[in-house]
């Protein structure tokens, strides 16, 4: 996979996530767990991050961003989010497998991971069981935003710290 993963494509997501006001974030199963993870790292930095579905979370308008996981792309309450978001006057950046996705269409901006579809059982770009490759590139990725962030941002360890969480 790393011979067709281009972690350039991630720079006009960090745009979009410096200019926003709030970055709302929504995935479903594996890839919403990791798009959680990202929403932690972006609340270290200090940023304003909500995850779409919580009870506390406010709604989208203009000026905030919606980052959008979804490995086939068609996942109907994650397309349903980005049209709303969109409507709204919020930019949408995705993750995705297909670049033709309904969801790809809708998007300001979007990422190509090149792993293998969940429903591609044929193990020709991963010998892994459904969207595991996707999902791990997923990670990786957002975790490469995050750091390209901090790098930018300036701040040490020890001012993120006080944003970790203390009631665990």
């Amino acid at each position: 996979m790393t011979d067709r993963y281009d972690i350039n494509r991630a720079e006009p997501f960090i745009g979009l996530i410096q200019q926003a006001k709030r970055v709302f974030v929504i995935g479903t199963g594996r890839s919403g767990l990791v798009l959680e993870m990202a929403a932690m790292r972006l609340m270290h930095l200090g940023l304003t991050v909500h995850v779409v579905g919580e009870s506390t979370t406010p709604a989208i308008r203009s000026g905030d961003l919606l980052l959008a996981a979804s490995g086939s792309g068609t996942t109907s309450s994650v397309v349903r989010a980005a049209k709303t978001a969109s409507r709204l006057g919020a930019k949408v950046a995705v993750y995705t497998t297909d670049e033709s996705s309904a969801l790809a269409i809708l998007a300001d901006c979007v990422f190509l991971i090149p792993a293998a579809k969940k429903t591609d059982r044929r193990a020709v770009l991963s010998k892994q069981y459904a969207g595991s490759l996707f999902e791990q590139a997923l990670l990786i990725t957002t975790e490469v935003v995050f750091q390209t962030l901090w790098d930018r941002h300036g701040s040490s360890a020890d001012e993120l710290w006080p944003r970790h969480a203390n009631l665990e």
